[in-house]
């Protein structure tokens, strides 16, 4: 009899498709949180493999807070309507205006941090006992220390303090009313683990993750894509490079960085050479404070 050895890929994904089906199995109302970026297009790819040729068992839920990528958000509804999946969209405008919440304001002024009181209303609106993500441990030190079930109160908030012991991949999914349970099926994995996935899978991605020409501004040493969300001092200078993004968030808070990478392999082999995280290098949110992730999904954030 020929022994098959997975390798590590295979591994990775079997664990991730583990997670998932736990999840299904655990959860009354558990949903999938999905951006349209290169996470959460392998967490729809990964459900695909759990579920498919069922239907899932979970919504798509996206936080939108209003400066999305427009490449991003287009992917996200062509790929929705291509699975025949339902996507459920929540807009932090609408938040802001129905609380009287007040936007920040100047040079790093983000909506990022508002996101908190959609997603708490988004899962109280529908009942989600848990809410599934694409966070990933190489990324951000507070993400590190997380559990894959990351248990949060009533209020949304995480202690890490409470976490739970998830020895031999078994996870415990209980909670009492009113809490919820956010979880991570490609915590284990890498920065370049999704993308040799992304290669093997032939995933189709937003063409903002491969090298274009953006207009640019140029803030702390950081190209910013240009757009009218992002406050502009007199002294900011915008200009044209060749560009590509390593994560995809608002465009508010997410630089790009240079690069000739104009296709899959070409990504790979700068992943290859760099020396920092795709969000130490990229996130101009998680510069605000030493422990800005950390205190933010303290306060509720995913």
């Amino acid at each position: 009899m020929t022994k098959r050895y997975l390798d590590y890929l295979d591994q990775l994904e079997a664990e991730a498709i583990h997670i998932m089906r736990e999840v299904a199995g655990q959860f009354e109302k558990p949903a999938l949180l999905f951006s349209g970026g290169k996470d959460s297009i392998t967490l729809v790819r990964l459900a695909e493999k759990a579920f498919r040729p069922g239907k899932f068992p979970f919504p798509l839920v996206h936080i939108d807070t209003g400066h999305n990528f427009p490449e991003a958000i287009r992917y996200r509804d062509e790929l929705a309507e291509r699975l025949g999946e339902k996507l459920i969209v929540r807009n932090v405008e609408d938040t802001i205006k129905r609380k009287s919440l007040s936007e920040p304001k100047g040079r790093y002024a983000s909506r990022n941090g508002l996101q908190t009181h959609t997603l708490l209303e988004t899962i109280e609106e529908f009942g989600f006992d848990a809410c599934i993500g694409g966070a990933r441990r190489d990324e951000e030190k507070a993400r590190a220390k997380e559990r894959i079930f990351s248990v949060r109160d009533e209020f949304g908030q995480w202690d890490p303090k409470r976490q739970r012991p998830e020895l031999w991949n078994i996870y415990n999914g209980h909670i009492n009313k009113g809490e919820n349970v956010r979880v991570f099926p490609i915590s284990n994995w890498t920065e370049l683990d999704v993308w040799n996935y992304i290669k093997r899978e032939e995933i189709a991605l937003p063409n903002i993750y491969y090298t274009h020409e953006r207009e640019c501004l140029v803030r702390d040493g950081k190209l910013m894509a240009w757009s009218d969300f992002i406050y502009q001092e007199p002294d900011d200078i915008v200009v044209k490079r060749q560009v590509r993004f390593r994560t995809v968030g608002d465009m508010t808070c997410t630089a790009a960085v240079e690069s000739i990478a104009h296709d899959i392999d070409g990504v790979i082999a700068e992943i290859l050479e760099s020396k920092i995280s795709e969000r130490g290098a990229t996130r101009i949110d998680d510069k605000l404070s030493e422990t800005a992730m950390e205190d933010r999904k303290k306060g509720g954030y995913f």
